[in-house]
């Protein structure tokens, strides 16, 4: 089945653009397919926008492309912002991104591009494929790029965003877009990569909580799963499964955050050897084919973004599915998402729920 990228010509496609590499290599690539293409920018909460909206204008000047600055900043705020800050309150570590890709990029961004620009398709900056066609359905791939592959942000997608997205790097190595960029007369060095939640910037997850919800920090007791008081911490939103660091509780072998108990306000705190998990609960379960496969299937599993796959059975479990790993998995993390594989195409992911 052929990828997406390879049918583009004549199309009008818009190319979600945030000024960086990625977003403009894949603006030109599309350009020399032969799609008529125009950017836009999403104005969401970053704290340098006018920056931001400068340098994505500058690109899309040199490349002579039109370009629109969409507003989804209440939707964003809404959506993604109050989530991730309603998550660390509850005791989860979120994956804004997951989220973000599918409501704001390829859902309010992407039906602003089809409603108001007249586009066929978005475009991003993704590395990432899709193949396949309206009669078969959708397949997402991951990137040819083993170290850039971005399918796991991409888990929540529906088929209807698959049929109009683009991905023009997925079957590129960072170093041949960096090639091309030097090519089309873009100039980028080899600058750092962005962070992950962009909202951030250069504040912690704490600073950035304290700032957008105020009077929920609430202090609480650090625990160990046999209920021994060891200490005291400030709010548990400032602390994540497998965390070291900050604690402050000395002893002949390091502790770490093994549970997070909003219930109580508790960090609970053990040794290495209580963070390795067999199991784990995925209370709903998203598949991108539409429908879920027969289970017990057995497939490759990744439970954050940066985690080498693993092998894992998914069984039916209360609605959701049960994940029972081939060998246990230190530091699994209610709030991320496990995300399923077989082969290179992407089958679903659903959110990690806790354990403890």
């Amino acid at each position: 089945m052929a990828e997406r990228f390879d049918t583009v010509y004549q199309k009008k496609i818009v190319v979600a653009m945030s000024g960086g590499v990625d977003s403009s290599v894949a603006a030109a690539l599309l350009q020399r397919q032969g799609a008529r293409v125009q950017g836009v920018f999403m104005a969401l909460a970053q704290p340098d926008l006018a920056e931001q909206v400068d340098r994505v204008r500058a690109v899309a000047d040199f490349l002579r492309i039109p370009l629109t600055v969409v507003d989804l900043s209440e939707p964003f705020q809404r959506e993604v912002v109050d989530y991730f800050c309603a998550s660390y309150f509850a005791g989860k570590t979120p994956n804004p991104c997951v989220v973000c890709n599918r409501t704001i990029k390829c859902g309010r961004l992407l039906a602003a591009a089809r409603e108001s620009l007249g586009a066929e398709l978005l475009a991003t900056g993704h590395y990432a494929r899709i193949s396949g066609d309206e009669t078969t359905g959708y397949r997402l791939l991951k990137g040819v790029d083993p170290k850039k592959d971005q399918s796991y942000f991409l888990g929540m997608l529906t088929q209807a965003q698959l049929t109009r997205l683009c991905f023009p790097l997925g079957g590129l190595r960072k170093k041949e877009v960096y090639g091309l960029a030097a090519e089309f007369g873009l100039t980028f060095g080899q600058t750092a990569e962005s962070q992950d939640i962009c909202f951030l910037k250069d504040q912690s997850v704490g600073d950035f909580l304290a700032a957008h919800s105020p009077g929920q920090e609430r202090p609480g007791l650090m625990l160990t799963l046999q209920g021994e008081e060891l200490g005291r911490h400030a709010g548990i939103h400032h602390y994540t499964i497998g965390q070291r660091r900050g604690l402050g509780l000395p002893d002949a072998t390091p502790w770490y955050v093994v549970g997070l108990d909003p219930e109580r306000d508790a960090v609970l705190v053990g040794k290495d050897q209580d963070l390795w998990e067999q199991e784990v609960r995925l209370p709903t379960v998203h598949w991108l084919s539409g429908q879920a496969p027969v289970l017990p299937l057995v497939c490759e599993v990744k439970i954050r973004s940066r985690h080498p796959a693993c092998e894992a059975e998914i069984a039916e479990n209360d609605g959701g599915v049960r994940l029972t790993f081939a060998q246990p998995q230190r530091a699994v993390t209610p709030g991320q998402f496990a995300v399923f594989y077989e082969g290179e195409e992407l089958l679903g992911c659903g959110e990690i729920a806790k354990n403890r």
